[in-house]
Protein backbone atom coordinates (compact mmCIF):
# COMPACT_ATOMS: atom_id res chain seq x y z
CA UNK A 1 0.00 0.00 0.00
CA UNK A 2 1.53 3.20 -1.45
CA UNK A 3 1.87 6.27 0.09
CA UNK A 4 0.61 7.97 -2.37
CA UNK A 5 -2.46 5.84 -3.72
CA UNK A 6 -5.80 6.28 -3.05
CA UNK A 7 -6.18 3.37 -0.78
CA UNK A 8 -3.94 4.42 1.49
CA UNK A 9 -6.08 7.81 2.03
CA UNK A 10 -9.20 5.90 2.04
CA UNK A 11 -7.20 3.63 4.65
CA UNK A 12 -5.73 6.83 6.41
CA UNK A 13 -9.23 8.45 6.58
CA UNK A 14 -10.73 5.15 8.06
CA UNK A 15 -8.02 5.42 10.64
CA UNK A 16 -8.58 8.97 10.65
CA UNK A 17 -12.21 8.42 12.06
CA UNK A 18 -12.09 5.55 14.42
CA UNK A 19 -8.46 6.93 16.28
CA UNK A 20 -10.20 10.04 17.26
CA UNK A 21 -13.91 8.88 18.31
CA UNK A 22 -11.93 6.33 20.44
CA UNK A 23 -9.20 8.75 21.28
CA UNK A 24 -10.86 9.58 24.91
CA UNK A 25 -9.81 5.63 26.12
CA UNK A 26 -6.36 5.16 25.35
CA UNK A 27 -6.12 1.66 25.50
CA UNK A 28 -8.83 1.60 22.64
CA UNK A 29 -6.94 4.64 20.51
CA UNK A 30 -3.82 2.38 21.10
CA UNK A 31 -5.36 -0.81 20.21
CA UNK A 32 -6.61 1.03 16.87
CA UNK A 33 -3.05 2.63 16.07
CA UNK A 34 -1.97 -1.14 16.62
CA UNK A 35 -4.05 -2.73 14.59
CA UNK A 36 -3.93 0.36 11.59
CA UNK A 37 0.11 -0.83 11.86
CA UNK A 38 -0.24 -4.57 11.31
CA UNK A 39 -2.78 -4.28 8.45
CA UNK A 40 -0.54 -1.63 6.72
CA UNK A 41 2.10 -4.55 6.97
CA UNK A 42 -0.12 -7.44 6.04
CA UNK A 43 -1.12 -5.71 2.77
CA UNK A 44 2.31 -5.74 1.89
CA UNK A 45 2.95 -9.54 3.04
CA UNK A 46 1.30 -11.87 5.66
CA UNK A 47 4.43 -12.58 6.79
CA UNK A 48 5.16 -9.34 8.49
CA UNK A 49 1.90 -10.34 10.73
CA UNK A 50 4.93 -13.21 12.09
CA UNK A 51 7.85 -11.41 12.34
CA UNK A 52 7.26 -7.83 13.53
CA UNK A 53 5.28 -8.76 16.66
CA UNK A 54 7.69 -11.24 17.68
CA UNK A 55 10.77 -8.98 17.51
CA UNK A 56 8.82 -5.87 18.91
CA UNK A 57 7.53 -8.19 21.98
CA UNK A 58 11.54 -9.44 22.65
CA UNK A 59 12.47 -5.91 21.82
CA UNK A 60 9.74 -4.83 24.88
CA UNK A 61 11.51 -7.54 26.94
CA UNK A 62 14.97 -6.41 26.24
CA UNK A 63 13.24 -2.79 27.02
CA UNK A 64 12.32 -4.08 30.66
CA UNK A 65 14.93 -5.75 31.33
CA UNK A 66 17.55 -2.67 30.91
CA UNK A 67 15.03 -0.67 33.25
CA UNK A 68 15.06 -2.74 35.94
CA UNK A 69 18.90 -4.19 35.95
CA UNK A 70 22.16 -2.05 36.59
CA UNK A 71 24.17 -4.94 36.27
CA UNK A 72 26.98 -4.11 33.51
CA UNK A 73 27.35 -7.58 32.20
CA UNK A 74 23.68 -8.00 31.57
CA UNK A 75 22.87 -4.95 30.24
CA UNK A 76 25.36 -5.21 27.61
CA UNK A 77 24.19 -9.21 26.79
CA UNK A 78 21.28 -7.20 26.18
CA UNK A 79 21.54 -4.66 24.39
CA UNK A 80 23.79 -6.99 21.90
CA UNK A 81 20.74 -9.13 21.69
CA UNK A 82 18.49 -6.23 20.39
CA UNK A 83 21.62 -5.48 17.71
CA UNK A 84 21.83 -8.95 16.60
CA UNK A 85 17.52 -8.97 16.47
CA UNK A 86 17.02 -6.24 14.28
CA UNK A 87 20.20 -6.54 12.03
CA UNK A 88 19.24 -9.36 11.89
CA UNK A 89 15.70 -8.41 10.79
CA UNK A 90 17.37 -6.47 7.73
CA UNK A 91 19.32 -9.25 6.84
CA UNK A 92 16.73 -11.87 6.76
CA UNK A 93 14.08 -9.39 4.98
CA UNK A 94 16.56 -8.64 1.93
CA UNK A 95 17.66 -12.44 1.37
CA UNK A 96 13.98 -13.27 1.52
CA UNK A 97 13.40 -10.60 -0.80
CA UNK A 98 10.68 -9.41 0.85
CA UNK A 99 8.39 -6.20 -0.28
CA UNK A 100 9.55 -3.91 2.85
CA UNK A 101 13.25 -4.44 3.50
CA UNK A 102 12.79 -4.11 7.13
CA UNK A 103 15.85 -1.08 7.47
CA UNK A 104 13.39 1.78 8.74
CA UNK A 105 11.69 -0.80 11.29
CA UNK A 106 15.13 -2.38 13.02
CA UNK A 107 16.58 1.48 13.09
CA UNK A 108 13.36 2.85 14.66
CA UNK A 109 13.43 0.24 17.20
CA UNK A 110 17.08 0.23 18.07
CA UNK A 111 16.69 3.80 19.48
CA UNK A 112 14.36 2.78 21.93
CA UNK A 113 17.09 -0.29 23.40
CA UNK A 114 20.06 1.47 22.87
CA UNK A 115 18.66 5.00 24.45
CA UNK A 116 18.00 2.52 27.67
CA UNK A 117 21.15 0.83 28.01
CA UNK A 118 22.62 4.36 27.24
CA UNK A 119 19.87 5.59 30.02
CA UNK A 120 19.25 9.17 27.56
CA UNK A 121 15.59 8.47 28.03
CA UNK A 122 12.67 6.12 30.17
CA UNK A 123 11.29 3.60 29.31
CA UNK A 124 7.83 2.52 29.08
CA UNK A 125 5.73 -0.54 31.36
CA UNK A 126 3.06 -0.55 28.73
CA UNK A 127 3.07 -3.66 25.95
CA UNK A 128 0.65 -1.75 23.78
CA UNK A 129 2.13 1.57 23.63
CA UNK A 130 5.23 -0.29 22.81
CA UNK A 131 4.18 -2.44 20.13
CA UNK A 132 2.33 0.36 18.58
CA UNK A 133 4.91 3.08 18.42
CA UNK A 134 7.91 0.97 17.44
CA UNK A 135 5.85 -0.09 13.94
CA UNK A 136 4.02 3.05 13.53
CA UNK A 137 2.57 3.01 9.91
CA UNK A 138 3.84 6.15 8.23
CA UNK A 139 7.48 5.67 9.05
CA UNK A 140 7.78 2.09 8.83
CA UNK A 141 8.92 2.09 5.07
CA UNK A 142 11.00 5.41 4.69
CA UNK A 143 11.28 6.97 7.96
CA UNK A 144 11.44 9.74 9.19
CA UNK A 145 13.45 7.53 11.96
CA UNK A 146 11.75 8.75 15.02
CA UNK A 147 12.69 7.81 18.44
CA UNK A 148 10.56 5.25 19.97
CA UNK A 149 10.63 7.12 23.77
CA UNK A 150 8.99 10.24 21.36
CA UNK A 151 6.31 8.38 20.16
CA UNK A 152 5.85 6.43 22.76
CA UNK A 153 5.45 9.54 24.83
CA UNK A 154 3.01 11.00 22.48
CA UNK A 155 0.95 7.98 21.92
CA UNK A 156 -0.06 7.90 25.66
CA UNK A 157 -0.79 11.23 26.25
CA UNK A 158 -4.46 12.91 24.69
CA UNK A 159 -3.63 15.74 22.80
CA UNK A 160 -6.89 16.99 20.91
CA UNK A 161 -6.02 17.88 17.28
CA UNK A 162 -5.88 21.14 16.53
CA UNK A 163 -7.27 22.79 13.52
CA UNK A 164 -4.14 24.49 12.57
CA UNK A 165 -2.15 21.13 12.68
CA UNK A 166 -5.14 19.42 10.96
CA UNK A 167 -4.57 21.82 7.79
CA UNK A 168 -0.75 21.42 8.47
CA UNK A 169 -1.81 17.93 8.05
CA UNK A 170 -3.31 18.02 4.57
CA UNK A 171 -1.31 20.75 3.18
CA UNK A 172 1.87 18.24 3.79
CA UNK A 173 -0.04 15.45 2.30
CA UNK A 174 -0.57 17.44 -0.78
CA UNK A 175 2.61 18.62 -1.40
CA UNK A 176 4.28 15.29 -1.08
CA UNK A 177 2.17 14.06 -3.62
CA UNK A 178 2.51 17.15 -6.23
CA UNK A 179 6.38 16.31 -5.56
CA UNK A 180 5.83 12.72 -6.05
CA UNK A 181 3.51 13.02 -8.75
CA UNK A 182 4.19 15.53 -10.95
CA UNK A 183 8.01 16.39 -10.40
CA UNK A 184 9.61 13.55 -9.45
CA UNK A 185 7.88 10.37 -11.18
CA UNK A 186 7.87 12.73 -14.35
CA UNK A 187 11.72 13.50 -14.24
CA UNK A 188 11.87 9.07 -14.14
CA UNK A 189 10.05 8.38 -16.69
CA UNK A 190 10.59 10.81 -19.39
CA UNK A 191 14.58 10.94 -19.11
CA UNK A 192 16.17 9.00 -15.77
CA UNK A 193 15.46 5.70 -16.44
CA UNK A 194 16.20 5.31 -20.18
CA UNK A 195 19.48 7.02 -19.77
CA UNK A 196 20.32 5.19 -16.33
CA UNK A 197 19.62 1.66 -18.82
CA UNK A 198 21.51 2.76 -22.09
CA UNK A 199 23.80 5.83 -21.52
CA UNK A 200 25.56 4.95 -24.36
CA UNK A 201 22.75 5.72 -26.61
CA UNK A 202 22.34 9.54 -25.81
CA UNK A 203 25.01 12.12 -25.91
CA UNK A 204 26.82 13.78 -23.43
CA UNK A 205 24.78 16.58 -22.77
CA UNK A 206 21.69 14.31 -22.16
CA UNK A 207 23.19 12.30 -20.12
CA UNK A 208 24.36 14.91 -18.06
CA UNK A 209 20.54 16.20 -18.02
CA UNK A 210 19.71 12.84 -16.98
CA UNK A 211 21.96 13.23 -13.56
CA UNK A 212 20.59 16.41 -12.74
CA UNK A 213 17.06 15.25 -13.29
CA UNK A 214 17.87 12.37 -10.62
CA UNK A 215 19.69 14.41 -8.45
CA UNK A 216 16.23 16.46 -8.46
CA UNK A 217 14.02 13.28 -8.72
CA UNK A 218 15.50 11.61 -5.56
CA UNK A 219 15.04 14.53 -3.39
CA UNK A 220 11.11 15.04 -4.33
CA UNK A 221 10.76 11.67 -4.34
CA UNK A 222 12.01 11.24 -1.05
CA UNK A 223 11.20 14.39 0.17
CA UNK A 224 7.68 14.05 -1.06
CA UNK A 225 6.96 10.61 1.00
CA UNK A 226 8.37 12.09 4.33
CA UNK A 227 5.60 15.08 3.50
CA UNK A 228 2.94 12.78 2.94
CA UNK A 229 3.93 10.55 6.22
CA UNK A 230 4.60 13.49 8.41
CA UNK A 231 1.18 14.77 7.80
CA UNK A 232 -0.44 11.49 7.85
CA UNK A 233 1.08 10.97 11.90
CA UNK A 234 0.20 14.68 12.42
CA UNK A 235 -3.81 14.21 11.57
CA UNK A 236 -3.23 11.24 14.33
CA UNK A 237 -1.80 14.19 17.11
CA UNK A 238 1.44 12.70 16.72
CA UNK A 239 4.53 14.61 15.40
CA UNK A 240 7.51 13.32 13.55
CA UNK A 241 10.57 15.13 13.02
CA UNK A 242 11.45 16.77 10.09
CA UNK A 243 13.68 14.85 7.36
CA UNK A 244 14.98 17.54 4.23
CA UNK A 245 15.57 21.53 4.79
CA UNK A 246 16.71 22.09 1.33
CA UNK A 247 19.69 19.81 0.70
CA UNK A 248 20.68 20.89 -2.43
CA UNK A 249 21.25 24.47 -0.97
CA UNK A 250 24.29 23.29 1.29
CA UNK A 251 27.27 25.31 1.36
CA UNK A 252 29.20 21.90 2.13
CA UNK A 253 29.23 18.13 2.30
CA UNK A 254 28.83 18.27 6.36
CA UNK A 255 26.30 20.89 5.90
CA UNK A 256 24.44 18.50 3.19
CA UNK A 257 23.90 15.75 5.60
CA UNK A 258 22.20 18.25 8.14
CA UNK A 259 19.85 18.55 5.38
CA UNK A 260 19.49 15.39 3.62
CA UNK A 261 17.64 12.68 5.38
CA UNK A 262 17.81 14.39 8.67
CA UNK A 263 16.91 11.16 11.08
CA UNK A 264 19.22 8.85 9.76
CA UNK A 265 22.35 11.42 9.62
CA UNK A 266 21.65 11.74 13.37
CA UNK A 267 21.23 8.24 13.59
CA UNK A 268 24.25 7.24 12.19
CA UNK A 269 26.15 10.39 14.03
CA UNK A 270 24.20 9.12 17.33
CA UNK A 271 24.07 5.06 17.52
CA UNK A 272 27.32 4.27 14.80
CA UNK A 273 29.82 7.04 15.11
CA UNK A 274 29.92 7.66 18.35
CA UNK A 275 30.10 3.90 19.53
CA UNK A 276 33.06 3.36 17.39
CA UNK A 277 36.30 2.95 18.98
CA UNK A 278 38.97 5.71 19.17
CA UNK A 279 37.16 8.96 19.48
CA UNK A 280 38.43 9.70 23.00
CA UNK A 281 41.75 8.79 21.89
CA UNK A 282 44.35 11.36 21.70
CA UNK A 283 44.66 10.48 18.00
CA UNK A 284 43.05 12.49 15.52
CA UNK A 285 43.08 10.41 12.54
CA UNK A 286 40.42 8.37 14.50
CA UNK A 287 38.36 11.09 13.56
CA UNK A 288 38.81 11.13 10.07
CA UNK A 289 38.62 7.20 9.99
CA UNK A 290 35.44 6.41 12.16
CA UNK A 291 34.04 9.40 9.40
CA UNK A 292 34.74 7.15 6.43
CA UNK A 293 34.32 3.80 8.33
CA UNK A 294 30.91 5.71 9.13
CA UNK A 295 29.74 6.68 5.31
CA UNK A 296 31.15 3.82 3.86
CA UNK A 297 28.94 1.67 6.25
CA UNK A 298 26.14 3.54 5.23
CA UNK A 299 26.30 3.26 1.64
CA UNK A 300 26.43 -0.55 2.08
CA UNK A 301 23.44 -0.81 3.68
CA UNK A 302 21.15 0.92 1.07
CA UNK A 303 23.07 -1.92 -0.95
CA UNK A 304 25.79 -4.62 -1.21
CA UNK A 305 27.85 -3.51 -4.21
CA UNK A 306 31.14 -1.19 -5.30
CA UNK A 307 28.29 1.52 -6.05
CA UNK A 308 27.15 2.36 -2.64
CA UNK A 309 30.75 1.77 -1.31
CA UNK A 310 32.15 4.48 -3.49
CA UNK A 311 28.98 6.89 -3.30
CA UNK A 312 29.86 6.10 0.89
CA UNK A 313 33.71 6.89 0.30
CA UNK A 314 32.66 10.02 -1.58
CA UNK A 315 30.78 11.51 1.37
CA UNK A 316 32.87 10.40 4.06
CA UNK A 317 36.13 11.95 2.42
CA UNK A 318 33.87 14.83 1.72
CA UNK A 319 33.20 15.05 5.66
CA UNK A 320 36.97 14.77 6.17
CA UNK A 321 37.94 17.23 4.00
CA UNK A 322 35.22 19.91 5.57
CA UNK A 323 36.48 18.40 8.74
CA UNK A 324 40.03 19.20 8.19
CA UNK A 325 39.50 22.53 6.41
CA UNK A 326 37.69 24.23 9.58
CA UNK A 327 39.95 23.31 11.64
CA UNK A 328 42.60 24.83 9.82
CA UNK A 329 39.63 27.99 9.06
CA UNK A 330 38.75 28.38 12.79
CA UNK A 331 35.09 29.83 13.59
CA UNK A 332 32.82 30.32 11.04
CA UNK A 333 33.88 33.15 8.83
CA UNK A 334 31.19 34.98 7.46
CA UNK A 335 31.21 34.40 3.47
CA UNK A 336 30.85 36.86 0.70
CA UNK A 337 27.55 36.57 -1.97
CA UNK A 338 30.09 35.08 -4.48
CA UNK A 339 31.61 32.65 -2.05
CA UNK A 340 28.18 31.70 -0.67
CA UNK A 341 26.91 30.59 -4.38
CA UNK A 342 30.44 29.29 -5.08
CA UNK A 343 30.25 27.07 -2.00
CA UNK A 344 26.34 25.84 -3.56
CA UNK A 345 27.34 25.09 -6.36
CA UNK A 346 30.39 23.11 -5.69
CA UNK A 347 28.85 21.23 -3.20
CA UNK A 348 25.59 20.20 -5.32
CA UNK A 349 27.90 19.40 -7.95
CA UNK A 350 30.14 17.17 -5.69
CA UNK A 351 26.61 15.54 -4.36
CA UNK A 352 25.07 14.78 -8.11
CA UNK A 353 28.56 13.16 -9.45
CA UNK A 354 28.04 10.99 -6.05
CA UNK A 355 24.11 10.73 -6.96
CA UNK A 356 25.76 8.65 -10.55
CA UNK A 357 26.90 5.87 -8.57
CA UNK A 358 23.88 5.92 -6.40
CA UNK A 359 21.55 5.20 -9.10
CA UNK A 360 23.76 3.24 -11.68
CA UNK A 361 22.90 -0.27 -11.37
CA UNK A 362 26.44 -1.44 -11.67
CA UNK A 363 30.21 -0.09 -11.90
CA UNK A 364 30.59 -0.43 -15.45
CA UNK A 365 26.95 1.50 -16.29
CA UNK A 366 28.34 4.70 -13.52
CA UNK A 367 31.88 5.05 -15.40
CA UNK A 368 29.62 4.89 -19.46
CA UNK A 369 27.85 7.80 -17.90
CA UNK A 370 30.63 9.87 -17.03
CA UNK A 371 32.52 8.78 -20.38
CA UNK A 372 29.60 10.05 -22.55
CA UNK A 373 29.47 13.03 -20.01
CA UNK A 374 33.37 13.78 -20.74
CA UNK A 375 32.76 12.87 -24.67
CA UNK A 376 31.18 16.65 -25.17
CA UNK A 377 28.57 15.68 -27.90
CA UNK A 378 25.89 18.21 -27.60
CA UNK A 379 22.24 17.21 -28.38
CA UNK A 380 19.06 18.16 -26.90
CA UNK A 381 16.82 15.54 -29.14
CA UNK A 382 15.47 13.27 -26.23
CA UNK A 383 15.24 16.10 -23.69
CA UNK A 384 10.98 17.17 -24.11
CA UNK A 385 10.20 20.33 -23.79
CA UNK A 386 8.06 19.13 -20.80
CA UNK A 387 10.69 17.48 -19.33
CA UNK A 388 12.56 21.35 -19.23
CA UNK A 389 9.44 22.78 -17.95
CA UNK A 390 9.47 20.48 -14.91
CA UNK A 391 13.08 20.73 -14.57
CA UNK A 392 12.69 24.66 -13.85
CA UNK A 393 9.97 23.95 -11.74
CA UNK A 394 11.82 21.59 -9.44
CA UNK A 395 14.56 24.12 -8.99
CA UNK A 396 13.18 27.15 -8.51
CA UNK A 397 10.76 25.18 -6.01
CA UNK A 398 13.76 24.57 -4.10
CA UNK A 399 15.58 27.79 -3.78
CA UNK A 400 12.62 29.52 -3.09
CA UNK A 401 12.82 31.53 0.61
CA UNK A 402 11.74 29.32 2.96
CA UNK A 403 9.41 32.20 4.28
CA UNK A 404 7.61 31.76 1.02
CA UNK A 405 6.51 28.14 1.73
CA UNK A 406 5.56 29.10 5.84
CA UNK A 407 3.29 31.83 3.92
CA UNK A 408 2.04 29.19 1.98
CA UNK A 409 0.61 27.21 4.85
CA UNK A 410 -0.58 29.97 6.56
CA UNK A 411 -2.49 30.89 4.26
CA UNK A 412 -3.91 27.22 3.37
CA UNK A 413 -4.56 26.53 7.46
CA UNK A 414 -6.50 29.74 7.16
CA UNK A 415 -8.88 28.30 4.98
CA UNK A 416 -12.28 26.45 6.66
CA UNK A 417 -11.44 22.71 6.81
CA UNK A 418 -13.65 22.08 4.52
CA UNK A 419 -12.49 23.87 1.69
CA UNK A 420 -8.91 22.17 2.86
CA UNK A 421 -10.45 18.97 2.57
CA UNK A 422 -12.12 19.45 -1.29
CA UNK A 423 -8.87 21.31 -2.41
CA UNK A 424 -6.69 18.20 -1.15
CA UNK A 425 -9.13 15.53 -2.60
CA UNK A 426 -9.87 17.42 -6.01
CA UNK A 427 -5.72 17.61 -6.24
CA UNK A 428 -5.48 14.01 -5.57
CA UNK A 429 -7.57 12.94 -8.02
CA UNK A 430 -6.28 15.60 -11.07
CA UNK A 431 -2.70 13.70 -10.27
CA UNK A 432 -3.83 10.58 -10.52
CA UNK A 433 -5.49 11.40 -13.46
CA UNK A 434 -2.49 13.03 -14.99
CA UNK A 435 0.40 10.92 -13.74
CA UNK A 436 1.64 8.49 -16.87
CA UNK A 437 1.96 5.01 -15.22
CA UNK A 438 0.07 5.32 -11.94
CA UNK A 439 1.80 6.17 -8.79
CA UNK A 440 5.19 4.19 -8.84
CA UNK A 441 7.41 2.92 -5.81
CA UNK A 442 8.72 5.25 -3.78
CA UNK A 443 12.62 5.06 -4.31
CA UNK A 444 13.83 4.87 -0.73
CA UNK A 445 11.44 2.18 0.23
CA UNK A 446 13.75 -0.44 -1.64
CA UNK A 447 16.57 0.28 1.29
Amino acid sequence: MLLSTSTYFVFLVGIFVLYWSVSRVRALALALILFANYFFYARWDLRYLAIIPLASSIDYFIGLGLQSTPNRVLRRLLITASIVLNIGLIAFARNWKLSITLSFYAFQALTYTIDLYRRDSKGTRSYLAHLAAVSFFPTILAGPITRVSSLIDQLEKRTPLEAKDGGRALFLIGLGLVKKLMIADYLAGNLVNRVFDFPNLYTGAENLIAVYSYTLQLYYDFSGYTDIAIGSALLLGIKLPPNFNRPYAAHNIADFWRRWHITLSNWLRDYLYFSLPGLRSKWKIFTYLNLLITMILGGLWHGQSWNFVIWGALHGLGLVVVRLWQIRTGPKPALSAVWRFASIFLTVHYVAFAWIFFRAPNLETATSILARIASGTISFANVSPGLWVILAIAIVAHYLPKNWYDVSVNLYVRAPFYAQAVALAALVIGLQYVAQTGAAPFIYTRF
